[in-house]
């Protein structure tokens, strides 16, 4: 028996577990295209069913679904009928120019749009994205076989909601991790576990910001969605320009109470914080009672020399609020991070962390304690070092060998990342374009930076590319330079 659709339904074959979703999927996509019209009457679930060789179960759940949804309309004794969404459709096509929705809003999210997904791995021949580990080489099996411990204490446990601050074995590990691998002095108490850095900047922005009076000075250019979360808060977000020597303090304004900086390793530029810039940062937060937030994103991975100490480290005045994350040195789906809060600012993040989520995944928790304890993160992080140090130094040669001193790299040592500078005459959106079109993928410098004129330049994350294709890679792009 034919079904009775004009157009064709892919569904897996018998036994796969995946067939209601299909089917339940691909009436949807027909309902919302058009190809099935508003008042038209859907085959009985026994007819469809012998037509597409299905169990009448799985055609009466997929219309089950599609009723709860709106998709579809039951009326008695005459079947089921495609909805008229046009009413629906019409509240979403509501004129931009209309206001009266906007003021249900507040201010800063009026202009609000859906986040772009992001390009699939693959959608490049050449990816240069920033901010993307490798995550090939991660021991996904230890992971497993971890998480699945993990979910066997949780099973045994009481069916109660985790702490605020966090899982008390993580805490403990990740205390361990950075007085190891950066050290920074603290206790498990004070840690706080997020979901990633993000959150860790968005918790800090509810507890440090009043509306419309603290300033927030930033690196410019320095990290978007940082300076998004302070200024959806409703903080005044200052830029403050950044040299050799990492940001500037003297430019500093005076009444900043917050201050945003990267100093291991300047995001997106590259270069680490000076000690003599170092402290005269702490100096200045001392003396205006101002809040330090020291991102090290990526610290973990440093290829030349002692690393400078982490000014969390060298504060004596409890200004340094230090932001730490895993989603570089393992991976960014994991969504955890954490904060490593002076005494006074504890009990704010925790509350405020108990108000958004109450806390982070509990398993989750429990599987990255452990990699922690038992010291695969350490292994890790060492091989992983090794493979970006290679990538980092195919990626310098390469640029010296095709830049012919067009792309200049600005001094860095550390991170997943390198930036170089273009002529003021490049123009970087054209030339990003022009790689686009060949399927290599290019950073721009522009997107960073708040002050205008921008700074002109490129930044090559090295996560998601072989470093036996990276000579090849700039050889390309560079084919593609226009004045």
């Amino acid at each position: 028996m034919e079904h009775p659709f004009e157009f064709p339904l892919d569904l897996p074959a018998r036994g796969s577990r995946q067939r209601l979703s299909a089917l339940h999927g691909q009436l949807r996509a027909a309902i919302l295209d058009g190809r099935l019209k508003a008042g038209l009457r859907l085959p009985a679930t026994r007819e469809l069913a012998q037509a597409l060789k299905l169990s009448r179960n799985t055609v009466v759940a997929a219309y089950d679904l599609l009723l709860s949804e709106g998709y579809v309309v039951a009326r008695r004794g005459a079947g089921n009928f495609v909805a008229d969404l046009l009413a629906r459709r019409g509240l979403q096509r509501t004129s931009a120019t209309e206001q009266d929705g906007d003021r249900r809003l507040a201010p800063y999210w009026r202009s609000a749009k859906l986040p772009s997904a992001p390009m699939p791995a693959g959608s490049y021949i050449h990816d240069f994205r920033v901010g993307v580990p490798d995550n090939t080489q991660f021991p996904f099996e230890v992971w497993r076989r971890l998480s699945a411990r993990a979910l066997r204490g949780v099973s045994k446990s009481p069916p109660l909601y985790g702490q605020s601050q966090g899982r008390p074995a993580l805490r403990e590990a990740i205390a361990r991790h950075v007085s190891f691998a950066r050290a920074v002095a603290c206790e498990p108490d004070d840690v706080v576990v997020t979901s990633g850095a993000q959150q860790a900047f968005d918790l800090l922005a509810r507890v440090l910001v009043t509306p419309g009076k603290t300033v927030v000075a930033v690196e410019d250019p320095g990290y978007p969605p940082l300076r998004a979360a302070f200024a959806a808060a409703g903080a005044k977000v200052v830029p403050v320009p950044v040299d050799a020597e990492g940001l500037v303090v003297e430019q500093l304004p005076a009444d900043a109470r917050v201050i945003y900086v990267t100093p291991s390793h300047q995001f997106p530029l590259g270069m680490s914080m000076s000690p003599r810039r170092r402290a005269e940062l702490l100096s200045f937060a001392a003396a205006r009672h101002a809040v330090v937030i020291e991102d090290d994103y990526d610290g973990e991975f440093r290829y030349g020399g002692r690393p400078l100490d982490a000014l969390q480290t060298l504060d004596r005045d409890g200004s340094v609020c230090y932001v730490g994350t895993f989603s570089k040195c393992l991976f960014p789906s994991l969504r955890l991070g954490y904060l490593v809060t002076p005494p006074w600012l504890r009990a704010a993040l925790a509350s405020a962390k108990e108000l958004t989520d109450w806390h982070c995944d509990v398993p989750a928790q429990d599987t990255l304690a452990a990699f922690i304890a038992e010291g695969h993160l350490a292994r890790h992080v060492r091989k992983m070092r090794k493979v970006y140090a290679d990538r980092r130094d195919a990626l310098l040669g390469a640029l010296a060998r095709h830049g012919e001193g067009r792309l200049l790299p600005w001094s860095s040592d550390a991170g997943l990342h390198l930036a170089a500078k273009l002529p003021r005459t490049v123009k970087e959106g054209a030339l990003i374009a022009r790689a686009s079109e060949q399927r290599i993928r290019l950073e721009g410098l522009a997107g960073y930076s708040l002050r205008r004129p921008a700074l002109t330049g490129l930044v090559f994350g090295y996560g998601m590319i072989e470093a036996d294709r990276i000579d090849e890679a700039i050889r390309r792009a560079m084919k593609l330079w226009e004045p």
